[in-house]
């Protein structure tokens, strides 16, 4: 039996001719992730279990975004901690502000994965990283203290499930809006500790911005990881970023799917995860009249560049409504840069918006825009549970960013097709 694109990536980092569903192997790891939040917890099993030296300085990446420029005391501890240990073991990827950008859409950017490549973090939407043809997955913390130390890691080899895409996506419609379609539509558990792996002609269509956000939210469906297949999309965004050589793995013919899906992008619609869970979805013409009070546009999942360019489409020669707080927050550095130069900032401060420098901040409940109780946020973030952004009694409802922008200017849930 042929092995998926994950099983061939595991294969080759445990050394193995071949690996199948439900096997436990021990992987090599080309990159082990950390932030703010989990590092801290990673650092004090590490140095508990009396290791005094990282594998590798230059496999390892800690990224100080979660609550960060520090909100409290208590995260300041946290960066310092972090900040002592990487200056201790000379990481070469440690970013701290002014130069760090929310974790998922740095590393990409900096070049840290390639296709082909294992990776692991100590954040559940490590699964980013399938955007680029590797296999990334989420952690624990005592996970990453031995993926430091060792530079490995234990695995049970996933099954997988099959999404052949087709057609080309209708105007506004981005990978968010696809993702969300799936969930919707295989539910929360619906690839539970499985590899969602994304074929197809439609791939084509999907720009790397689209891919990145869909691979960030296999987690949302239980993934173990999402996972595409290379193609001249995935090198044209490489070309410029990673001089290493890498290893492109497609799936054998024979290769066994759990399932296999065929969506035709050009059939899915601008679609919004009501509270409280992702799977809870709604196409835009479904919603009804649904006042929000809040606005972000940003995250791991949505906070590219070309998701401020959409944004900015809408919010241009237009202004949010007088109950609206909308938040812009640019993944990284670059990103906030780019979209400086660009013109977008304009756009969007003459609309009434606000731009923060890159954090996840209100994503998670941590800072930059906290919700009251009964107040409810349209957010092109990746959770929606209960409590996620603020008080247990608020709301949060998911989308991509041209339906959160419009949103922002109508005053209540809205596609840009009713501007």
């Amino acid at each position: 039996m042929g092995m998926t694109m994950t099983q061939k990536i595991l294969a080759a980092h445990a050394g193995l001719p071949s690996v199948k569903a439900g096997q436990l192997i021990r992987a090599n790891l080309d990159m082990v992730l950390g932030n703010d939040v989990t590092t801290p917890v990673a650092i004090k099993e590490f140095e508990a279990n009396g290791f005094d030296k990282v594998f590798d300085k230059d496999k390892i990446s800690i990224v100080l975004d979660h609550f960060t420029p520090n909100k409290d005391i208590k995260s300041a501890e946290h960066c310092k901690f972090c900040r002592e240990f990487a200056g201790k073991h000379d990481v070469t990827n440690f970013y701290d502000v002014g130069e760090m950008g929310i974790e998922h859409a740095l590393l990409p950017e900096k070049g840290l994965v390639a296709p082909g490549e294992a990776v692991i973090g100590a954040d559940s939407h490590t699964c980013t990283y399938g955007a680029l043809g590797a296999f990334s997955t989420g952690v624990g913390s005592t996970d990453m203290a031995a993926g430091m130390a060792s530079g490995q890691a234990w695995f049970k080899v996933p099954s997988a499930i099959k999404f052949n895409l087709t057609g080309k996506p209708q105007k506004w419609v981005s990978g968010k809006d696809v993702i969300l379609h799936i969930i919707g539509m295989i539910g929360v558990d619906g690839a539970l500790y499985q590899s969602m792996e994304f074929v197809g002609e439609g791939l084509k269509y999907l720009s790397m911005d689209d891919r990145l956000a869909m691979a960030n939210m296999a987690i949302e469906a239980g993934g173990k990881n999402g996972i595409f297949m290379v193609d001249d999309v995935t090198k044209e965004y490489l070309k410029d970023k990673v001089s290493r050589p890498y290893t492109v793995y497609e799936p054998d013919e024979d290769a066994e799917y759990e399932r296999v899906y065929d969506i035709d992008l050009s059939q899915i619609k601008l679609t919004v995860a009501f509270p409280h869970l992702p799977e809870n979805t709604r196409t835009i013409d479904e919603v009804g009249e649904v006042k929000i009070d809040q606005c972000v546009i940003g995250s791991c999942t949505n906070g590219r560049i070309g998701d401020l360019r959409a944004a900015a489409k809408v919010f241009e020669g237009r202004h949010i409504a007088s109950h609206v707080r909308a938040i812009i927050i640019p993944a990284t550095q670059k990103i906030y840069r780019q979209a400086m130069k660009e013109g977008l900032f304009d756009i969007f401060m003459d609309a009434g918006c606000v731009i923060s420098t890159p954090t996840c901040g209100p994503c998670l409940g941590g800072h930059m825009g906290i919700l009251a109780k009964g107040e409810r946020a349209i957010a092109t973030t990746n959770r929606n549970f209960v409590g996620r952004m603020g008080h247990p009694e608020s709301e949060v409802y998911l989308s991509g960013p041209a339906v959160a922008a419009a949103s922002a200017v109508k005053g209540y849930i809205a596609s840009p097709e009713e501007l």
